[in-house]
Formats: C-alpha cells, structure tokens, sequence
C-alpha cells in the first residue's frame, strides 16, 4: 500500500512538474519569439530610415560638389581668369549657401523606447548606437553649430563687397553676367582668396564626413539584412 502510494505521489509530481515546466518553458519560448519580431520590425525601420539618409546624403554630396565647383570660380574671377556668364548666378547661389541635416531617427527612437538590448547581435547594436549617438550628432554639430561652417554670415558678405559691384542684371533685376577683368587692389585679392580657401577646406572636410557615414551606413544596412533574413 505504501509503495502504490509513492508512486502515486511522484507519479502527480512528475505530472506538476512536467506541466510547470512546460508552461515556462512556453512563455519562454512565445516571450523569445515576440521580442524576435519586435527586433526585425524595429531593424526593418531602420534599414529604411537609413536608406533615405543615404539618399539625402548623396544629396548633401552633389551640393557640395556644386560648392566646390563655385570656389573654384569664383577664385579664378578674382585671379582675372575668363569664366561663362551664364554660370555665374547658379555658382553665386551655392557659394556661400549654409546646410541643413536631415536624419531620419525614427527607427533609433523607437529602438530606444523599446530597449537596445532587444538586439541580440552585439556587434550590430554597437554599430546602431556608433551611428546614431556619435557619428550623426558629430556630423549635425559640425555642420549647423560649428561657427566656422556659418557659410553666409561669415563669407557673404566680406565675398560679396569686392565682386558683386562688378555683375550685370537685366531689367527684372536677375544676374546675367560679370564685368570682366575686375581687377581689385592685391590686398583686397588676397583676402577674397584667403575666404575662397577657407570656404574649399571647409567644404572638403564636410564631404569627407559624408563620405564616411554613407560607408558606415552600407555596412549596417547590409548587417541589418543578414541578420533579420
């Protein structure tokens, strides 16, 4: 009788125990699961929200281009060097036009929100955070806070009292052209081109920064698409 009743005993155990651990073993499993699809959803906003930065920057790049190309002009109407009228208002635009960030950080809010621990690549998550914590808001101060990179307020007008006497307009007051040689006093050349540099070393170290977070954003988008397949 006795030995019928341990048997019985760890027969209801064995019965509890299985089930209890089971249940556990379940919300464990849908628990995993869950944070699995919250991670690929949240990964998935990401790798999107990345793909409009890379866009906005190739934007940002072409931009600086034209910045660039600017310098370049106007530095050879200082120097007395011929140049075609019909660019002058487009380079005039872009010579000392200051920048806007656009960042798309929605995908990171909500990362954040959540928890970054809900991801489990550790290498992936460092890069998000790199990203976003560090090399977007470097890149952001740089751009908008740096005084330096004040493009306008710093270079137009000291730029614009040496070469603007000389452009021609037509009757509606738009530029078409520039009276060529202007020939402006050494002094007055040397300081136009001393901004002209400023102005090309400025823009060129802008455009290394956004070369070097479109690669960082290929390297974690294509981290991104390995690790939700």
């Amino acid at each position: 009788m006795k030995i019928k009743n341990i048997k019985k005993y760890v027969y209801e155990f064995l019965s509890v125990f299985f089930a209890v651990t089971f249940a556990f073993l379940l919300d464990s499993w849908n628990q995993n699961k869950n944070q699995r699809l919250t991670e690929k959803t949240i990964l998935t906003e990401i790798y999107n929200g990345l793909e409009r930065d890379s866009i906005d920057l190739h934007n940002d790049e072409l931009t600086m281009q034209y910045n660039l190309k600017a310098v370049d002009y106007f530095r050879k109407i200082v120097n007395n060097v011929e140049v075609d009228n019909d660019s002058l208002a487009t380079y005039y635009f872009y010579l000392t036009r200051d920048a806007v960030t656009i960042q798309n950080t929605s995908g990171y809010e909500t990362l954040k929100s959540v928890g970054l621990e809900i991801i489990e690549n550790d290498s992936l998550r460092k890069a998000i955070i790199d990203l976003y914590e560090v090399r977007y808001k470097l890149y952001q101060k740089f751009t908008e806070e740096y005084d330096e990179n004040k493009y306008m307020r710093n270079y137009f007008e000291k730029i614009n009292r040496s070469i603007a006497p000389n452009f021609n307009y037509d009757p509606r007051g738009n530029i078409i052209g520039i009276n060529q040689p202007i020939n402006l006093e050494e002094e007055e050349k040397k300081l136009v081109l001393s901004y002209l540099w400023r102005l090309q070393v400025n823009r060129l170290d802008r455009e290394g920064a956004i070369k070097g977070n479109k690669v960082k954003i290929g390297e974690i988008r294509a981290l991104i698409k390995e690790h939700i397949q």
